[in-house]
């Protein structure tokens, strides 16, 4: 898959309206892709990819803009700084710079998709405390998290952490499901059906927690889907969660 992927991905990028390495801020990895649409863009689309904050990078998930793209809205992905240089905190850091940038290149609202760790990534986005420009904050309407990871503090025990370097500390401060929703957004929190079980108890537990705090929350179980395949489904413009994220 990841092969196969990396060719789409290129074709993508050769073939589309694209702006690349555009950067966002001062590290060798603050650097964003951006997609346009044929006409005026409806607005933005910001993709987070995952990989356990420690691999991948944007050009590996081009392909994915497709379907936002064939809607009418522009779509960048960028990459951050992965562990073990970067920590959480800073990553979290790096992507409110990141929607920041895309946001002064499109007009019009913004909405986040992230998978993985990227769901993280863009969950942390919707938190009241989020590190977002007061003008992009307002921008934002939607924010789709896709098989992430919302409770970091499992994290603190397993040999993943010897990678990350979480610290207690960081863990809970880093971690969506302990902190205050904005109650402004439409949040979704999608997982596939066939999903591993720690992916499907994380999306079902911020989707309580922050709906019974009176969040505008929704969770979506993808029937047949599975971590890797339910991301996919960004690529193909009549999809369920292309229209999930842009309708």
């Amino acid at each position: 898959m990841a092969a196969r992927w990396a060719g789409e991905a290129a074709v993508l990028r050769s073939a589309a309206r694209a702006e690349l390495d555009l950067p966002y801020g001062s590290g060798v990895r603050n650097r964003f892709d951006l997609f346009r649409p044929a006409g005026a863009a409806a607005g933005l689309v910001v993709f987070v990819h995952g990989g356990y904050w420690h691999k991948f990078d944007k050009s590996a998930w081009s392909h994915l803009a497709a379907g936002p793209l064939a809607q009418g809205w522009a779509v960048a992905m960028p990459s951050y700084t992965l562990a073990p240089e970067g920590r959480v905190a800073q990553m979290t850091g790096e992507m409110a710079q990141a929607i920041t940038a895309a946001a002064e290149e499109v007009a019009g609202p913004v909405r986040l998709i992230g998978h993985s760790a990227g769901g993280h990534l863009v969950s942390r986005m919707a938190c009241e405390n989020a590190p977002l420009r007061a003008d992009v904050a307002a921008r934002l309407e939607r924010v789709v998290s896709l098989s992430g990871l919302h409770d970091l503090r499992p994290l603190l025990g397993s040999k993943m952490n010897d990678i990350l370097r979480l610290s207690e500390a960081e863990a809970a401060a880093e971690s969506a499901a302990l902190l205050a929703p904005r109650m402004d957004l439409d949040t979704l929190f999608w997982v596939g059906a066939a999903e591993r079980p720690e992916f499907l108890r994380q999306t079902r537990m911020i989707a309580e927690i922050w709906g019974e705090g009176g969040a505008r929350v929704r969770d979506h179980y993808d029937p047949g889907h599975n971590h890797f395949t339910v991301v996919a489904e960004l690529a193909r413009p009549d999809s369920d969660l292309v229209r999930a994220l842009i309708g």
